[in-house]
């Protein structure tokens, strides 16, 4: 049964008068604010505030979460965002009175127990990379990329090089052009192979001497490695560009290869899709990035240091010789880093490969499970993820990647992505992580089966059991208290 409370605005179980607390009447002299404080700083009325009382905000925001999907609640197979299993014991461990008791302005030799902890997140995310050189500042994986341009950018002015394109393939995350726009850099768009792999010949034809950088993802957004990958850098290399590997599909290749050992210079990590740092309505998060020797002095820092002082070793914070300078405020987003770290002590250096060879046993399972039914067009084999295509199905049933996607939210599962890479056709990209039992997977590939046995109309008009079923998604987006006022909802299935 729909639970009508979840659905009801604060606003709306608002009655005046009442209160969550009573306080008791001031016991101290008052004074009228309007002797501190500018007349236009102060309030004319009351905010418009619910009045609501204790009971009633509790109740609302625990029956406002029972509408939330989560990895806690439900099979999340969100193919490019990897929201998977997030470890309570690292919530734990992450909330410990030594780190969140920290201030960022006490002196490096009262916080050496914490900085001990992000010295360590950096040698640990360098030796995954391949790459040494690492800053912990940047808050998510888009600003990972833009700081790495940045730092990319300062190394060719150091050297006087006029270097102003950064080229990618056609299936690249649509942050990687953004971040290279907001960098300064002109976009160039490459095609890619009908494989669904990158066109070496068309990267040969693109580079030229105002290359700065050529950005790809590897494994891509195909959930395919690309094995031209070295082959590629050397181009890049020769032509004195560097390449920047988007780092947002490490959870199929770590413990297992290395950017740096396949030819890249720069990367960034998203912790939330490789290290299970928990994400989710815009963060927080973090981006790191690991760069090669010669592009470390231009690091935004802090950067954490260790050397030995009288047989003791001293942590440090160091700003690079020729910084970019800081793209967050202190250290980044300590906790998401925390977490990570806790991630990777668990694991070692055996279960870091073991949680990517799973990735990629469990996706390869799903992807056989209905490859008669959902066909990839790309690959016979996938790492992390595959993108499926529901075009044969939009001309054979009428429907869509979105309906099937709106249609499992009836059955308890989360949507995958759907609409991207947009070089497939109703595309539905599924990514059931490591931490998926066998079970949950029969269990999803059995749904989608039957959805696309039902009624197509019963599909195309799906979901049936949630309190909004399909707003204009362009009014919902601009203006959202009109959406929920004005779109009605499907009466709900049996």
């Amino acid at each position: 049964m729909r639970n009508h409370l979840a659905t009801r605005l604060i606003f709306e179980q608002s009655v005046p008068g009442r209160r969550a607390v009573q306080l008791p009447t001031c016991d101290v002299p008052t004074q009228d604010l309007a002797q501190w404080l500018p007349a236009d700083q102060l309030a004319t009325a009351p905010l418009p505030l619910p009045e609501v009382g204790e009971s009633e905000i509790v109740r609302h925001f625990v029956n406002l979460s029972t509408l939330n999907m989560s990895v806690d609640s439900h099979f999340y197979p969100l193919g490019s965002c990897t929201m998977k299993y997030n470890p309570k014991r690292h919530e734990r461990l992450s909330r410990l009175p030594g780190i969140v008791d920290v201030h960022p302005l006490q002196r490096d030799e009262q916080i050496q127990g914490l900085l001990q902890l992000l010295y360590e997140m950096q040698q640990m995310l360098g030796e995954i990379a391949g790459l040494p050189a690492v800053s912990l500042q940047p808050a998510a994986g888009a600003q990972g990329e833009f700081t790495a341009l940045l730092c990319a950018a300062a190394y060719f002015r150091d050297r006087g090089e006029h270097r102003t394109k950064v080229l990618f393939p056609a299936n690249a995350h649509g942050t990687n052009p953004a971040s290279a726009a907001l960098a300064g850099f002109d976009c160039q768009q490459l095609k890619g192979a009908k494989n669904g792999l990158l066109d070496l010949e068309e990267l040969r034809r693109s580079v030229d001497d105002k290359t700065a950088v050529f950005m790809i993802t590897n494994p891509n957004t195909l959930g395919l490695f690309e094995s031209q990958i070295a082959a590629a850098a050397e181009i890049v290399h020769a032509a004195g560009g560097l390449v920047y590997i988007d780092g947002a599909n490490m959870n199929a290749i770590m413990g297992i290869t290395r950017p740096g050992d396949f030819g890249g210079d720069m990367m960034h990590y998203n912790v939330h899709k490789t290290f299970t740092g928990p994400h989710g309505a815009g963060g927080p998060g973090a981006g790191p990035i690991a760069v090669r020797e010669f592009l470390q002095d231009y690091l935004p820092g802090p950067v954490i240091t260790a050397e030995e002082v009288d047989g003791k070793t001293i942590y440090r914070q160091k700003l690079p010789a020729k910084s970019i300078g800081r793209v967050r405020s202190f250290f980044g987003n300590v906790g998401i880093l925390i977490r990570g770290y806790c991630y990777l002590r668990t694991l070692g250096p055996e279960g870091v490969r073991a949680a990517a060879e799973h990735a990629i046993l469990n996706a390869n399972y799903l992807k056989a499970s209905l490859k008669d039914v959902l066909p990839v067009p790309h690959g016979d084999y996938c790492l992390h993820e595959f993108v499926a295509s529901a075009q044969s199905l939009v001309k054979e049933r009428g429907i869509s990647a979105m309906d099937i996607a709106k249609r499992l939210l009836d059955y308890g599962f989360h949507a995958p992505t759907v609409y991207f890479p947009l070089v497939v056709p109703e595309a539905i990209m599924i990514e059931p992580t490591e931490t998926e039992s066998l079970a949950t997977l029969d269990e999803f590939a059995t749904t989608i089966r039957k959805i696309l046995m039902e009624d197509p109309q019963l599909v195309k008009t799906a979901p049936h059991t949630t309190p909004v079923s399909r707003p204009d998604e362009v009014l919902a987006a601009r203006h959202p208290q009109m959406c929920w006022a004005g779109c009605a909802t499907t009466p709900e299935t049996p």
